[in-house]
């Protein structure tokens, strides 16, 4: 099979092709694993992690990706949940053990042998990858395959951003960062809470501009102040200053969600301007996002059917991945990235 393929941790400023097209032996399913074709996978931030090394993988080499959308073309012998050409779709949240404390209490996401596909395990920038069967999801009736694979993530780990937020309809919500996973939570605030305003901080006029057009009452630069203090926050960037410039515009007791898996180190010296009266004092909250679990995934992909979310998606050729991760890297961006492999 064709594969793109890590072979070694390296920032993207200093090569700008981590990943390599290779043949690869087909994977072949175990007893309680399916064979997926993979026809889209998402393309997302954590590659990023993954690839410069702030989430590294346990071993190289390395199939990235994580929002896999494909067909069913083999099962194991003890795999009874699917049949040959089902649709399926694959997520981050690749295993965990089922047995501790966290898993019974449905908080998978916070095992301590949680693996994620495409970090742990190979994942979906390849024709074919294999998967437990009980880590896969049905695509619910009525969404394409390119408009599937960011849901997975982007969309799924909005979804717990936004439940972690609290938010009740009309209180006031600001996003932090407007890619793939903001834009998102935009279009879920619209259908689930229609009274909330909802103001964007994004670095880029164009950006600005796409938040507007998707119904944010406002839209501006990351330092901007708004106009109203703000109830909730979800930061969905890689860097520390806006999670500063968020907690100055939260209203007391507001909370800060921070939604993503890693942060870079360049601008972490936006730290020591926090100022705690202003900042932190009032009963402020931070809290992160950690992973996503499988009942997270199963009701948004429900939710995003109900929505009839249709997110703006931009299509590479799998060859192509390496210039679509530098154009996330640059932030270059507006809605998802998705590489097309059948």
């Amino acid at each position: 099979m064709k594969a793109m393929v890590l072979q070694k941790i390296g920032n993207l400023h200093d090569n700008p092709t981590p990943l390599q097209l290779m043949d690869l032996p087909d994977p072949v399913p175990t007893a309680d694993e399916i064979l997926v074709q993979v026809t889209v996978c998402g393309v997302c931030h954590t590659e990023l992690d993954i690839i410069e090394g702030r989430t590294p993988p346990p071993r190289l080499p390395l199939v990235p990706g994580h929002q896999v959308v494909g067909r069913v073309r083999a099962c194991g012998e003890k795999a009874k949940s699917f049949k040959i050409d089902d649709q399926v779709g694959i997520a981050w949240i690749n295993s965990a053990c089922g047995i501790c404390k966290f898993c019974k209490a449905g908080c998978e996401n916070v095992c301590r042998d949680f693996k994620a596909t495409g970090r742990d395990t190979d994942g979906g920038y390849a024709e074919y990858m294999t998967i437990h069967e009980g880590f896969a999801y049905r695509i619910p009736v009525g969404l394409s395959d390119t408009e599937t694979a960011p849901l997975l993530c982007a969309g799924a780990i909005g979804y717990r951003s936004l439940q972690l937020t609290g938010i009740q309809d009309g209180q006031k919500l600001g996003l932090t960062g407007f890619g793939a996973s903001g834009h998102l939570v935009l279009k879920m605030v619209r259908h689930l809470y229609p009274r909330t305003a909802v103001f964007v901080f994004a670095r880029g006029s164009e950006q600005q501009e796409f938040a507007r057009g998707l119904g944010a009452a406002w839209a501006g630069e990351t330092r901007k102040e708004p106009p109203e203090k703000l109830d909730y926050i979800i930061d969905t960037t890689p860097a520390w200053i806006p999670v500063v410039e968020a907690l100055k515009n939260l209203e007391p007791g507001g909370r800060l969600v921070i939604n993503a898996i890693a942060k870079e180190n360049i601008d972490k010296d936006a730290l020591l301007g926090l100022e705690y009266s202003r900042d932190l004092w009032l009963e402020k909250e931070i809290k992160s996002v950690a992973n996503i679990t499988r009942k997270d995934v199963s009701e948004f992909l429900m939710l995003a059917r109900e929505m009839q979310i249709k997110p703006d998606v931009k299509e590479y050729p799998l060859a192509e991945a390496n210039r679509c991760l530098v154009e996330l890297k640059t932030r270059r961006i507006l809605g998802a990235k998705v590489l097309r492999i059948k």
